[in-house]
């Protein structure tokens, strides 16, 4: 029998499911968040304390065999007094790298992979001639923090860069070339301690006001091309940082071309489709990852479409007049623009799978 200890920065859906796909194995689970109603607060034993209560932490890592992190933006500063007293994965660094856009994108360009033009803005001269470089329309971002379409304003003309600018309310920002895309897309991979790794299939994501609203899996179409490039870029980024655990890729696709939009450090909303539809989920692949496990074959074992549950929560009934429905609710009361659950519908017919979908949609709508 495991005992395996593993904590758990964030107590999101996402740390939930880290739970959920780690205690089949014998593991057991800590949590560490600020909010005492976060989802997974039912699950294990949770800490609730600020991220920087340092007698609070040390008290998190007493006993553990490894920490990891359910999203991005967990104070680098943590991460880094947790790492001198217990084994952190994934590592510090891919923290620090992906908390700040500038750095992000130029880690992506050095791994081999596109990227969109860039520029550092810290004024509004810095955002005239960066105008020039990257040319309109754009879109302005903040170097850190943003999430599901916030923190960011599209600029189409120059007489709207300065209203942009002042909007976001800082000058800490990013300015980037505004891409037309065929359709967004995104690789999961995992790679364990040992340097061994594996890739889930490019996947196609569905937004709707900056919200991840549907992900396909396989994406239909797919070019074997376009996932040896997402994988060499992925492989290349996990080596670079001896990277343990799950990280994502966001990609936009126009024609046989991939351009890298964001790197995620973590299990990702457009992986969530591998816990019915892949022969080893992401989760179960991440707990493998950082505690030395053999990680698992990340196979589709069909087709697969998830489509998130935002703002409110239809009958559970009327989603599981699918019996081949997989619901999952997070526990998170409702909001609008808050995720608080997703339906996979898995078939070996991408044509039936596609009318399931329908279905579940209209539910959502």
């Amino acid at each position: 029998m495991s005992d395996l200890r593993v904590g758990v920065l964030g107590a999101g859906q996402l740390g939930r499911m880290l739970a959920l796909a780690g205690y089949p194995l014998g593991m057991q689970f800590r949590f560490f968040d600020p909010d005492p109603h976060a989802s997974s607060a039912m699950l294990a034993q949770h800490i609730v304390a600020p991220y920087d209560d340092l007698a609070a932490l040390d008290a998190f890592a007493d006993g553990l065999d490894v920490v990891t992190y359910e999203f991005e933006n967990v104070p680098f500063a943590t991460a880094h007094y947790l790492a001198q007293r217990v084994e952190v994965y994934p590592p510090p660094r891919a923290l620090e790298i992906t908390q700040d856009r500038v750095a992000e994108k130029g880690f992506m360009h050095a791994a081999g992979l596109s990227v969109a033009r860039f520029v550092p803005v810290c004024s509004c001269s810095d955002l005239e001639d960066g105008l020039d470089i990257v040319g309109l329309p754009a879109v302005l971002k903040t170097r850190r923090m943003g999430y599901d379409g916030k923190g960011q304003r599209v600029i189409r003309d120059a007489s709207s860069a300065r209203a942009a600018l002042e909007d976001l309310g800082t000058t800490n920002l990013v300015l980037e070339e505004f891409v037309t895309f065929d359709r967004e897309l995104s690789l999961v991979a995992a790679r364990g301690r040992e340097g061994a790794s594996v890739c889930y299939p490019l996947v196609e994501n569905h937004h709707r006001e900056g919200i991840l609203r549907e992900t396909r899996a396989p994406a239909p179409g797919l070019d074997k091309q376009l996932q040896r490039m997402a994988e060499s870029g992925a492989q290349q980024m996990m080596s670079t940082l001896n990277y343990v655990g799950c990280l994502a890729i966001e990609f936009f696709q126009r024609g046989d071309e991939l351009i890298a939009n964001e790197v995620a450090p973590r299990v990702h909303n457009t992986g969530h489709w591998t816990i019915e539809g892949a022969v080893t989920s992401q989760f179960e692949n991440h707990v493998r990852a950082i505690t030395g496990l053999p990680l698992g074959s990340a196979a589709p074992i069909a087709n697969a479409i998830m489509l998130n549950v935002v703002g409110s929560f239809p009958s559970l009934e009327r989603l599981l007049m699918d019996p081949a429905a997989h619901v999952h609710d997070y526990g998170k009361s409702p909001r609008p623009g808050r995720k608080l659950g997703h339906v996979t519908l898995v078939d070996d017919d991408l044509e039936r799978v596609e009318r399931r979908a329908m279905r579940v949609r209209a539910l959502l709508a």
